[in-house]
């Protein structure tokens, strides 16, 4: 047979038969990666002494990369000129540009930033030191930052260590090791000497690592922190699978104390007294706006009109907030109005000081603005009325002009609400002989007493109370003219029937609080932290609450009110004063209707950073990185 004859025709068989014989399907690429990286050396080495090179070069045995190096990179202690951070195949390359302390040890912590750069693989919470002097110190303390106010973890907050114990050092000293939070709020400082510090928490604005504005959130601990180490034993378990134990190990340890810190941060109160806005969004009120709160109102003089008798004033329980309606049409229907405001300013040396300010409050629109379009309508109005006119209709009606009044009484009326009258305008009369309220007895409609009240917080607002009975029909009837606005406007009539829930319609809960001072407020809320209800503790220690809707889920939070002004107060670094203290109880009611609850609660026995419950928190912590367990999957697919 002639070979190069039939040469072709044995090749191509020779390779059909070949491709007959394998699996069809996407080539395998072999095992993923699932090391991660390790440190293999630096320079200087690790936990080096006598080192005086500000450049630190670290090496790993496979590529790597940095995630998020801005944010979980942190260098102890503190620099004031941020360092070089950069990567370079193998190799983490960090230039100190500040000046090397003498006798100082250095940490460079870079919790899981580090990667291997396929697979992503962390290697987990690294960190390296050094020192400048003889010894390096290896001491460490950690715990956890809560917001005073709801107890949410903080994330990216710096906690800084003192050795120096004068209050001042806050205010005038960056700290002396320093560290920063993460997703749960928790912190390690590492790298400390022995001695006793005092422990801070900053949000630092201007990152020069001390307080120094107002605007920074903190936290200070109260006590003196001690660092210390003891010997330990812990128990870790080696899994075959989800169910199954394969070893369990004793690991001996170093425990490094205190490990349980809590810091509670807050923002002081801003004293600084000015003005910061004056805004007239509509022609009949100004309203003036202040950075703090005030004793007393400020002094007012009209510059082209005249003051006197011509507002009515409404404020905030501050005196931060205050509204002027404009009594006389005349006054409002002005283009610019011109006052004299005398006000206590904060002056740069932090005084109150007298000041004199002259504002001008203009009209969103001007006189022939407003008279144009008074024009127009009128022309479209007499449009209209000769088109009716042609067709032979009567003349519409113009529409009788009354005050403005929500009336929230829902016909499904709650056994402890009150009906509640709102207003857009503030009211100069109330004809309470106009206003009925009525009980069905039978079939039978009678009167029955009740209160009307200003609402002490909301301006413009009224609360209706009764004897409300359950699965009582009530109505109310408010005649027209019952009630006059400030422009001369009266209400039209308004008639509302509401019955009284059954009280087995309602659920019941009772708490015997330990531990907590008397006039406390325990707050029910719900998921998105809303206060529901509230109720000061009892000299003996109960707070309870009844009717309370089913089907609702009920979280309990607590605050300690030192001052009794019924609200949660933060602190004051100045005055060693810390913010009220928070506390949740951790659980959560699902209220059933007919159901009570009785419930012991000791405000200590769960400490802080374990009181608030994951489903409410605000703050996730982020997932951990962990290796990637890819081979598994992979084995499944081959059908291994």
């Amino acid at each position: 047979m002639n070979w190069k004859k039939h040469r072709f025709p044995l090749i191509l068989m020779a390779v059909i038969a070949a491709y007959s014989c394998a699996s069809i399907g996407a080539p395998d690429g072999g095992p993923y990666d699932e090391e991660p990286p390790r440190f293999v050396g630096s320079t200087p080495e690790l936990h080096a002494t006598g080192n005086q090179k500000s450049r630190i070069e670290l090496e790993f045995d496979e590529f790597i990369k940095l995630e998020k190096a801005a944010e979980k990179v942190v260098i102890s202690p503190p620099q004031m000129e941020q360092p070089e951070i950069k990567v370079s195949g193998k190799k983490v390359v960090i230039e100190l540009i500040d000046s090397l302390k003498d006798s100082t040890t250095y940490t460079v912590d870079f919790s899981d930033a580090i990667v291997d750069n396929n697979e992503g693989n962390p290697m987990g919470n690294f960190s390296f030191s050094f020192s400048t002097g003889e010894s390096i110190d290896t001491l460490e303390v950690s715990g956890t930052v809560l917001n005073a106010a709801d107890l949410e973890p903080v994330k990216g907050m710096l906690v800084g260590l003192h050795k120096n114990l004068n209050d001042t050092a806050f205010t005038t000293l960056p700290f002396d090791r320093v560290s920063r939070t993460d997703s749960r709020g928790q912190f390690i400082i590492r790298g400390i000497a022995p001695g006793e510090y005092r422990i801070f928490a900053l949000m630092d604005g201007n990152q020069n690592y001390l307080f120094d504005s107002k605007s920074e959130r903190i936290a200070f601990g109260d006590s003196l922190v001690i660092p210390s180490w003891e010997p330990a034993v812990r128990q870790d378990t080696l899994w075959q699978d989800t169910l199954t134990i394969d070893t369990i190990h004793t690991v001996h340890y170093t425990r490094f104390m205190p490990d349980n810190l809590i810091l509670r941060v807050f923002k002081e109160e801003n004293d600084r007294q000015y003005l910061t806005r004056s805004q007239r969004d509509k022609e009949n009120h100004f309203i003036l706006t202040f950075n703090a709160k005030a004793d007393s109102l400020p002094g007012l003089k009209g510059l082209n009109f005249d003051e006197t008798d011509a507002f009515i004033i409404e404020t905030t329980s501050r005196n931060d907030s205050i509204c002027y309606w404009i009594k006389d049409s005349l006054v409002y229907g002005m283009d610019t109005l011109e006052v004299q405001l005398d006000y206590l300013y904060t002056d740069s040396l932090n005084q109150l000081v007298p000041r004199t300010d002259t504002i001008y409050l203009a009209n969103k629109l001007t006189r022939e603005q407003r008279e144009r379009i008074q024009k127009e309508a009128e022309e479209e109005k007499e449009k209209e009325r000769k088109k009716r006119e042609k067709k032979g209709l009567e003349p519409e009606k113009e529409p009788t002009p009354f005050l403005k009044m929500n009336v929230d009484a829902p016909s499904s009326f709650d056994i402890n609400k009150n009906v509640v009258l709102a207003f857009d305008e503030p009211v100069v009369r109330f004809d309470t002989a106009a206003i009925h309220m009525q009980v069905k007895v039978d079939t039978l409609w009678e009167d029955t007493p009740f209160l009307l009240r200003p609402d002490s917080v909301l301006p413009r607002t009224y609360e209706i109370l009764a004897g409300w009975e359950p699965e009582k029909e009530y109505k109310l009837t408010i005649d027209s003219a019952a009630v006059t606005g400030l422009y001369g406007l009266h209400t039209n009539k308004s008639e509302h029937t509401m019955k009284v829930k059954k009280l087995d319609e309602y659920g019941t809960l009772l708490l015997n609080v330990k531990n907590a001072l008397p006039g406390s407020i325990v707050e029910l809320i719900d998921n998105s932290g809303k206060v529901l209800r509230q109720q000061p503790v009892t000299q003996e220690g109960t707070a309870d609450f009844y009717f309370l809707a089913p089907n609702s889920k009920y979280y309990i939070r607590l605050f300690e009110d030192r001052n009794g002004n019924g609200k949660w107060d933060t602190g004051n670094y100045s005055k060693g004063l810390q913010p009220e203290a928070v506390y949740y109880f951790p659980k959560v009611w699902e209220m059933k209707a007919n159901f009570e609850f009785e419930e012991d609660w000791d405000i200590h026995e769960v400490p802080w950073d374990r009181q608030k419950l994951d489903e409410i928190k605000k703050q996730k912590p982020e997932q951990e990185k962990k290796i990637k367990d890819r081979n598994k999957e992979r084995a499944k697919k081959l059908g291994r």
